[in-house]
């Protein structure tokens, strides 16, 4: 059974003034540390100046390297500072309710229970029966760097999304039941609008009664945030911190690509992807996002494409390989580009906070050589994936809206 347990001591935006100084986006959530740089200009109390801090710099041309010594010591500083500031407060014992409402799906909002999760139910190779289950695989470099900051702050900042079915349908009218009984402890408003809200549980009775409804769910799936939970584990701490999100309520949207040129001229390029795809040429479109699945936009030369993966270019038993972002990197990526490793910096992987004009931009500028735009994975394509105990391709869903950074800190001392 899935479980959850309150942080021992959670540090908090003492209201919502605090709480629009203090969030952020994730850190994985910039295209750039310029970007990083210009946030900060604009909220300098940002929770950005410990999980980037690198990037709390005097000026752009001062920006440091990512994990560097020097960083991670301001890391522990800024941290420190932002324990002792008057924006924010401890408390003991907590779990919380968690709504961000999107405008793009205003009357749906997206609704989780936060509080820690467990590092010993993590599934792995070498604990296959762990009940909350990956949904890519774990670039040690990269959980080594969140490990890092962990140990630099003594506190988890960064928060993993994990998705459960609410089969019983009882969690989601629990976590509304909340939302509805009294205002929230505080909100704020992200950089596409959307608004987050926090309702503080502390109710020894109201966190048993939640406990108990999550002790009901069979798996939790790891949404995002893997490498998070990795840092924890391989700290060797028995949490780490999450909300628990039902499916029912989870948003995603696409996860696009840019490729460079390697050298393949444009008439061996097309004759190339016909084999595996059928090509409309897509006259007078400006920008192109595909409408569902098994529906890829590409966009090289000046032009968008239409393409739909040919019948057996991919195993439709097989769910991670139904994938489309899958299918792009097998048979273009790789099979056409010769770029046979997905994690190969020569790919751009862009999220879905960034559209199909933008992307256009990018190789109009010269930046790119094609655009690959892809509609959003399906939620029934991710628990797929993840019951058949498969790993998602790399990069291949962007769950929006995302957690926001420093709505509930967890001091580890």
């Amino acid at each position: 059974m899935v479980q959850i347990s309150p942080v021992t001591r959670a540090l908090v935006p003492v209201d919502a003034e605090a709480a629009g100084q203090i969030s952020a986006p994730n850190y994985d959530e910039f295209q750039s540390d310029r970007e990083v740089w210009d946030l900060l200009q604009e909220k300098p109390e940002s929770v950005l100046r410990v999980t980037m801090p690198h990037c709390h710099v005097a000026s752009a041309d001062a920006i440091g390297e990512d994990g560097s010594a020097e960083a991670l010591a301001h890391a522990g500083e800024q941290m420190q500072a932002l324990v002792d500031s008057t924006l924010t407060r401890t408390l003991p014992g907590v779990l919380w309710v968690y709504e961000i409402r999107s405008p793009k799906r205003p009357q749906e909002p997206q609704l989780g229970l936060g509080g820690y999760a467990r590092t010993v139910d993590i599934r792995t190779e070498k604990n296959p029966g762990g009940n909350i289950i990956r949904n890519e695989g774990i670039r040690q470099e990269k959980a080594d760097g969140r490990s890092r900051l962990i140990k630099a702050t003594s506190s988890y900042i960064g928060t993993v999304n994990l998705a459960v079915r609410d089969a019983a349908n009882q969690l989601l009218p629990a976590l509304e039941a909340v939302t509805t009984s009294r205002g929230c402890d505080y909100q704020a408003t992200d950089e596409a609008g959307n608004v987050h809200s926090v309702w503080l549980v502390t109710d020894a009775g109201q966190i048993e009664t939640f406990v108990g409804l999550l002790d009901q769910e069979q798996a939790a799936y790891v949404a995002d945030g893997n490498h998070r939970s990795a840092a924890a584990a391989d700290l060797g701490l028995d949490h780490f911190l999450a909300v628990f999100f039902p499916t029912s309520r989870l948003g995603l949207e696409p996860y696009n690509r840019l490729l460079p040129d390697t050298g393949v001229d444009t008439e061996q390029f097309f004759e190339s992807l016909a084999g595996a795809f059928e090509i409309e040429p897509l006259e007078g479109v400006d920008a192109f996002r595909p409408a569902g699945i098994h529906e890829i936009g590409l966009y090289t030369d000046g032009k968008w494409h239409r393409l739909t993966p040919r019948d057996g270019c991919y195993d439709p038993g097989d769910a991670a390989q139904s994938i489309d972002a899958d299918i792009v990197q097998r048979h273009i990526i790789d099979g056409i580009l010769g770029i046979s490793d997905a994690r190969d910096k020569r790919i751009n992987y862009v999220g879905g906070n960034k559209d199909a004009a933008w992307l256009k931009g990018r190789v109009d500028a010269g930046d790119f050589r094609y655009a690959v735009s892809l509609a959003p994975v399906t939620m029934d394509q991710f628990v797929a994936v993840c019951e058949q105990n498969r790993f998602m391709p790399p990069k291949s869903t962007w769950f929006d809206p995302k957690i926001r950074s420093g709505l509930v800190i967890a001091l580890l001392d």
